[in-house]
């Protein structure tokens, strides 16, 4: 499985503080905000750059820029809350948005809404939501995004369940995961157990 777990004392830390139901939404918010923060530099550490000259105030020498322009694509609502992060690092990635709702009976995704910057085709794409649960919607937003050219394509969350990782790579092998932790299951209803509740509910105080 093209899962890469992204371990850290401080997002252990942090995740612990996302997973309480002691924590407030202002604590939920900022322990996100971190793991986003340290999520994207593993996420965005094997990207191409290219080298340019540059003047230091001593003598001219060698830098490097990102060889393509970054896209970051959170799933609407709960991507939301880990958007801040990755533009705390990422300044300059346009930002695309994808709404996609769960039937809460059949579980299925349903898209209704998709803006994106343009020419996909040429940027690395970075979708970002909290949850891999059943995959569903992620797997869905892939879909949309190869369909309007995207060919450069990594996800980052979270959490993610097994169930979900083994779906999401089933259905793209060529999309790598990025997540903070791999958690047990799925309970009746599509939760990561032991995972952190409603995500999107925490983050906005809902």
């Amino acid at each position: 499985m093209a899962l890469h777990l992204v371990d850290h004392p401080v997002i252990r830390e942090r995740l612990t503080r996302i997973r309480s139901i002691t924590s407030g939404t202002s604590e939920f918010r900022e322990a996100l905000h971190d793991v986003s923060r340290l999520l994207c530099y593993e996420v965005t550490r094997d990207l191409e750059t290219t080298t340019i000259p540059v003047t230091t105030p001593l003598c001219e020498t060698t830098g490097h820029r990102l060889a393509r322009p970054v896209v970051l694509v959170p799933i609407l609502r709960a991507g939301m809350g880990l958007l801040q992060g990755f533009t705390d690092i990422l300044g300059e990635a346009s930002v695309g948005t994808i709404g996609l709702a769960r039937d809460e009976k059949t579980l299925a995704p349903h898209r209704y809404h998709f803006r994106m910057p343009p020419a996909l085709d040429e940027a690395e794409v970075i979708l970002i939501d909290p949850m891999l649960a059943t995959g569903g919607s992620a797997g869905d937003a892939i879909d949309e995004l190869k369909r309007e050219g995207a060919t450069r394509l990594r996800f980052a969350c979270l959490i993610a369940a097994p169930e979900g990782v083994a779906a999401f790579t089933t259905r793209h092998p060529d999309v790598p995961v990025y997540a903070a932790a791999l958690d047990q299951c799925l309970d009746e209803r599509a939760y990561i157990v032991p995972g952190l509740g409603d995500a999107g509910d925490r983050y906005f105080g809902t």
